[in-house]
């Protein structure tokens, strides 16, 4: 059977995004996110994070930092009773050209190899438009979190909001 997946931008659609997050002492999850969280994976759907993470290249944190704050935004997440499925970053900055830094699709395709992705049946939230690239090569539903509307995409101003749509909308 396929997995129904939410992929999900961290900085800014999980957490607060105070740039360069990478301190656990500044970790707050945005209003509704472990409430919509819940509801997705009662639903069915894997959580697999999907971010950029270019404060590594540019010297403001190391890989070690950001996995200790991963590992602890996912425990704190699972005393809720949330798990996350998957992580998959981009060190790079810009200058670097890699295919895994957002808006390009790397970071996805590695996704693929270990979750057969039901794409028609899965989700894609982020706050920025970058997040949302991988709408343009597969049958997904994107959703971008702003109070800045565009009318490219499905928006909504809060987590829990986009929730009720994939409850709503979802298989």
């Amino acid at each position: 059977m396929k997995d129904k997946v939410v992929f999900l931008d961290r900085d800014g659609t999980i957490n607060v995004d105070y740039g360069y997050v990478y301190q656990i002492e500044k970790l707050e999850f945005k209003d509704g996110v472990i409430d919509g969280l819940k509801k997705l994976q009662a639903l069915g759907y894997k959580l697999v994070i999907i971010t950029n993470q270019s404060g590594i290249a540019r010297g403001y944190y190391t890989k070690d930092d950001f996995e200790i704050f991963m590992t602890e935004m996912k425990a704190r997440l699972q005393n809720h009773g949330v798990t996350i499925d998957g992580v998959y970053y981009c060190p790079h900055n810009d200058e670097d050209k890699c295919d895994c830094r957002k808006p390009k699709t790397g970071l996805y395709r590695q996704a693929m190899q270990d979750f057969d992705v039901d794409w028609s049946n899965s989700f894609v939230i982020g706050d920025n438009e970058r997040d949302l690239s991988i709408c343009k090569e597969k049958p997904i539903t994107g959703i971008l979190i702003s109070e800045k509307p565009l009318t490219s995409c499905l928006n909504f101003d809060n987590f829990m909001k986009a929730a009720v749509y994939i409850e709503a909308n979802g298989v």
